[in-house]
């Protein structure tokens, strides 16, 4: 919605200038039309060096599986750059998005090149677009977490910004505008197919999946209706909304229902079990902007396919035991089948059930440019746990942007902070944008 009212606003202030041109007749006036042709090819990005400072949770569950050596602090440097861009001809556009980075830490070295995104459109018509390449997908209406982002990578809500890996589609969207209550109508279908050299991370490999988004502005109001069908997941159904009820208050939603969703989980024996259960997981969300510029976004996050907090203490016991095996027999069999759980769900980002975000940024206090300070918090509302990062962004100088994060994790034994990798960490990034 915001977005819509900066265009509309544009648009009339653009009218506005040009009915008025006759009344400067008298005065010298003169531009090239050059000078406001549409460029064909635009690009920028950035590159970035961050330094992270972790002080290590000894005992920690993460620390057990995922440090192979004793450390107390572990500090590492990451440098990376970024390049987007977009090259226009005729009836069709060619976008890209390319990173590259290197880590060092106490532990070792990684590096990565990737293709994020690469992916040509057509648009023969002005209601038909269609596209084929990689191709990342932000759909739904949440901000730090997205439970009908069916094609979605997933976010990283500390980082929620942040770009994403796409997926190789082949797409087609239909675009009516309508007068009345009903004011526009778009469809976007895409088609995402999955190999062993093709999306393999997306799913089971060797099937064509379908996603279908049809989105609608009714009564200033913004819906997605969202059906993924295929082999690589099981089928599921979102909707989603977002609705401006003032000029500065924003109000969000979005509800996913997965009628046979697959779920790995570990049994009081460490037996590992697969069940087939029908999950519904939702968001709620808004965002205000105080008088003082204050910006404030809050969500809950519920999500049926997480684990309850007694599935996420057999895991950590699991872990315990799987220690205690390998210094009273040097034996790893349960440790690595904690890593092997790990991976398969219970060590992904908020593997829980019950969230609440907050974030809340304040533009320039007391008047010092290019300042904005801000908070992000993430509660685990199952087992009291959290994380909290204070933070400070300076953009003073041309095209940089500096950030200084401090994040501090809090949590009982088994809680899912409390068996984090660190109990805190700063960060310092240094970014410059061309």
């Amino acid at each position: 919605m915001p977005e819509r009212r900066k265009f509309s606003s544009a648009l009339s202030l653009l009218f506005l200038m040009i009915t008025a041109l006759p009344l400067f007749a008298e005065e010298e006036f003169s531009f090239e039309l050059n000078e406001f042709e549409k460029k064909s090819l635009k690009w920028g990005g950035y590159t970035e060096l961050e330094w992270e400072h972790m002080d290590i949770d000894q005992g920690s569950a993460f620390t057990v599986l995922n440090l192979s050596k004793s450390l107390s602090t572990l500090d590492r440097y990451t440098g990376s750059l970024q390049i987007d861009g977009r090259y226009d001809k005729a009836l069709s556009s060619f976008n890209w998005l390319l990173k590259a980075a290197a880590q060092q830490d106490n532990i070792g070295w990684d590096d990565m090149t990737d293709v994020y995104e690469a992916y040509l459109s057509v648009k023969p018509t002005p209601s038909f677009t269609g596209s084929f390449g990689k191709k990342s997908y932000k759909w739904g209406k949440g901000y730090a977490w997205n439970p009908v982002g069916f094609i979605n990578r997933t976010k990283d809500p500390n980082n929620p910004e942040e770009s994403l890996e796409g997926y190789i589609t082949t797409e087609a969207d239909l675009i009516r505008s309508f007068t009345g209550s009903l004011q526009i109508a778009a469809l976007t279908t895409v088609m995402l197919p999955v190999s062993e050299d093709v999306n393999d991370d997306f799913g089971e490999t060797n099937n064509i999946n379908i996603a279908a988004k049809l989105y609608i502005l009714y009564l200033n109001t913004d819906i997605d209706f969202i059906l993924y069908t295929g082999n690589s997941r099981s089928r599921r159904y979102g909707i989603d909304f977002s609705r401006n009820l003032a000029t500065n208050f924003e109000i969000h939603g979005e509800a996913a229902y997965m009628p046979n969703h697959k779920k790995i989980t570990l049994q009081d024996d460490y037996s590992v079990q697969t069940i087939t259960e029908s999950v519904f997981s939702y968001l709620l969300g808004l965002r205000y902007l105080s008088e003082n510029d204050i910006t404030s976004i809050v969500e809950y996050y519920h999500n049926d396919a997480g684990y309850t907090e007694k599935e996420m203490d057999r895991f950590f016991q699991l872990v315990v035991d799987g220690e205690t095996q390998h210094h009273c027999a040097n034996i790893d069999t349960l440790l690595e089948k904690a890593r092997d759980m790990s991976l398969k769900g219970y060590g992904k980002p908020q593997p829980g059930r019950n969230y609440l975000y907050g974030r809340f940024t304040q533009k320039e206090p007391f008047d010092i440019l290019y300042f904005t300070p801000g908070i992000t918090t993430i509660f685990n509302l199952d087992d009291s746990s959290y994380s909290l990062s204070p933070e400070m962004i300076y953009t003073g100088f041309t095209n940089w942007e500096l950030r200084l994060r401090f994040t501090y994790l809090q949590g009982s034994s088994f809680s899912e902070y409390g068996e984090k990798l660190s109990s805190n960490k700063l960060e310092l990034r240094v970014r410059y944008f061309f």
